[in-house]
């Protein structure tokens, strides 16, 4: 399964039809000036940095190093996260899921591609396309191999839908060899895969 995950093979990705569709409509409005490039780029910008997958690897680096922070995101993953500045639309009902060496959980929309925006930013497209929608549920093990996962057979793999009303946030493992970093440094092995459960935290150089 294609997916636009941390790494470039020097390939620019084909682009749907609906995006196609969407860059078309895009340069349209801007040639007629009803849209500036310039606030779109801010507002792109803003969805890819500040409202994106740093805001969720904060999240799970103070999750690494506070066992308080932790046990709240259990408790209460929307006050837990809203409590570090990060909240609104497309957050507002948050379960956090912790993986596990006995369990590795995974994030889907079956629906439509309900995604928590606050902490991960925009959806990639994949999650977004009906094979990933359908196939996570059904054969997740074989998805994750596709992402470059493999998940000893040992261990559980669990599959969570989200919905309009409830969206979720993995936890990834934290990396062995990292005793000791604060959470800024820990902060950059997290990946957006690995919050979506597609992928896992990197390891230290």
């Amino acid at each position: 399964m294609p997916h636009d995950g941390d790494h470039d093979h020097g390939r620019k990705p084909e682009l749907s039809p609906i995006a196609l569709r969407v860059r078309a409509l895009e340069s349209l409005l801007v040639e007629k000036g009803y849209v500036d490039p310039a606030a779109l780029d801010v507002l792109i910008d803003t969805y890819e940095t500040r409202i994106g997958p740093r805001n969720g690897a904060r999240v799970v680096a103070k999750a690494w190093t506070d066992p308080g922070f932790a046990d709240w995101l259990v408790r209460d993953a929307t006050a837990a996260i809203a409590s570090l500045g990060y909240a609104g639309r497309q957050g507002e009902h948050m379960v956090a899921v912790f993986n596990s060496p006995e369990t590795h959980n995974m994030i889907v929309c079956t629906l439509c591609s309900c995604y928590p925006w606050p902490v991960l930013g925009l959806p990639p497209v994949w999650y977004k396309s009906m094979p990933y929608r359908s196939r996570a549920v059904i054969e997740p093990r074989v998805v994750l191999r596709e992402f470059g996962v493999e998940i000893p057979d040992g261990r559980q793999v669990r599959v969570w839908d989200s919905t309009a009303e409830l969206r979720y946030l993995v936890i990834p493992e934290r990396p062995a060899g990292t005793g000791g970093w604060d959470e800024e440094r820990l902060a950059e092995l997290v990946t957006r895969d690995s919050m979506i459960g597609t992928g896992l935290a990197r390891m230290p150089a």
